[in-house]
C-alpha cells in the first residue's frame, strides 16, 4: 500500500502550525517505499541536532567493541578511567560503590550515578535551567565526574527495578571508549559507522564557529549555545539530517552495525519516566491501550533527544522514523507527531 504523502504533509504541518513549533522535518520508511519532507523553517536536508539520539551511536561503537573482543559489558569501570575519577564517584548512604560500576551499568541507566545536566547542584540550579536561560558555557569530562559527585549517588548500582537517566553515564562512556580505541571519539564514529554507512552530512560538533545546524528553539527564542552543544559529545553532540538519521537507525536495527542478535538482550526494560523504559543503550515508547481504546498504539524502540528530535523503529508497522521539531519545551510533541504518521500506515 502506497504512502498517503499528501496525508503524511498535513500530518506535519498541523503540528508544526501548533504554538512554538517553528519547523520540523520527518523521514519515514516502510518496507516498500520512503517519504521525507518538512515544514516551517526547516528544509527536508536540513542539519539539526540530534541531541540524545546521539546516545545510540554510543551503544553502537560499545556492541562493536564488544564483538570485537575490546571490551565486556560486565567489566568494571576502574578498568578503564583513571583513579582520580573513579575516587567516591558513587557514594550512597555511606558506602562506596565505585569499584562496583560496570559498563553494562552505564549504558542501561541502572549505575545510580547523579545527572550532572539534568539534577541540581548543591547550589539549588542545574547545567539545564543554565543552559535554558541561554547563559552558553563549555565543560569537560572532569567538570562531569565533579558535578556528578557533588549531586551525589542515587542508588546502588544495579539495584533491581531502578533506573535512572543520566547523562554522566554516557560522558563516561564516551571516554571508556576513547581510552580503549586511543582514539577522540569524533575518529571512532567517522571510522565505525560514518563512513562505513556513508554519511556525508552526520558528524559529531565539535567546532564552535560551526553554523549549519539550526539552533534549537526554547519556547519563542532560538538558543545559540556551541559552548554547550560542543561539550555534550557523548551523551548529546551529534548533527545530522532525517534522511542520514533514518539509515543509520535501520542499520543498527538491521545488523548492519553490529551482531543483530545482541538485540534481544538489549531490550531488557526498566522504567524511567512514564512512558519510556530504557534497556541496554536504548529506549522504548510505549503508551497502554487506554490512551487509544479503539487500537493500541506501537510501541517505538529507539531513541529521542530533549531538542525534539527522534530515530525510532516500530516493530507492528515495520517502518523506520527519524526526524526533528526542534523545541525543547514541547518534547511530546514529537511523539504525538510520531504516532499520528504510523497511524496512516497500515
Amino acid at each position: 500500500m502506497p504512502l498517503n504523502k499528501t496525508q503524511l504533509q498535513r500530518i506535519l504541518d498541523k503540528s508544526v502550525s501548533a504554538k512554538n513549533i517553528f519547523g520540523g522535518v520527518v523521514s519515514l520508511q516502510t518496507r516498500d517505499e520512503q517519504w521525507t519532507a518538512a515544514s516551517g523553517n526547516l528544509k527536508p536536508d536540513s542539519s539539526y541536532y540530534i541531541a540524545s539520539t546521539s546516545k545510540l551511536f554510543v551503544t553502537t561503537i560499545i556492541m562493536q567493541m564488544r564483538n570485537a573482543g575490546q571490551i565486556n559489558l560486565e567489566d568494571p569501570i576502574a578498568k578503564f578511567l583513571p583513579a582520580e575519577w573513579m575516587n567516591q564517584l558513587h557514594v550512597y548512604k555511606g558506602r562506596d560503590y565505585s569499584s562496583e560500576l560496570t559498563v553494562h551499568h552505564l549504558l542501561s541507566q541502572t549505575s545510580g550515578l547523579a545527572d550532572y545536566f539534568g539534577q541540581k547542584t548543591p547550589n539549588g540550579k542545574s547545567l539545564q535551567d543554565s543552559i535554558l536561560t541561554g547563559k552558553d558555557q563549555g565543560w569537560g569530562i572532569e567538570e562531569v565526574v565533579r558535578w556528578s559527585k557533588s549531586i551525589g549517588a542515587q542508588f546502588i548500582p544495579g539495584q533491581k527495578r531502578k533506573a535512572l537517566y543520566s547523562d554522566t553515564n554516557f560522558q563516561l562512556l564516551g571516554k571508556i571508549i576513547e581510552i580503549v580505541r586511543a582514539k577522540a571519539l569524533a575518529e571512532v564514529y567517522l571510522s565505525d559507522i560514518i563512513l562505513p554507512l556513508q554519511l556525508t552530512s552526520t558528524y559529531l560538533y565539535q567546532d564552535t564557529k560551526d553554523t549549519l545546524p539550526i539552533d534549537i528553539y526554547y519556547k519563542s527564542s532560538p538558543l545559540h549555545i556551541p559552548l554547550a552543544m560542543s561539550s555534550f559529545k557523548a551523551d548529546g553532540g551529534i548533527v545530522s539530517n532525517a534522511e542520514e538519521n533514518l539509515v543509520f537507525i535501520k542499520a543498527f536495527f538491521e545488523g548492519r552495525l553490529f551482531p543483530q542478535l545482541y538485540l534481544k538482550e538489549m531490550q531488557n526494560w526498566n522504567k524511567i519516566f512514564f512512558p519510556l523504559q530504557y534497556g541496554v543503550g536504548l529506549a522504548r515508547f510505549a503508551l497502554p491501550r487506554i490512551f487509544s481504546p479503539f487500537k493500541k498504539p506501537p510501541e517505538l524502540i529507539g531513541h529521542s533527544g530533549l531538542s525534539g528530535a527522534f530515530a525510532f523503529y516500530s516493530p507492528q508497522k515495520d517502518a523506520y522514523i527519524s526526524g526533528t521539531l526542534n523545541q525543547i519545551d514541547k518534547p511530546q510533541q514529537s511523539f504525538r507527531l510520531i504516532l499520528k504518521l504510523l497511524d496512516t500506515l497500515p
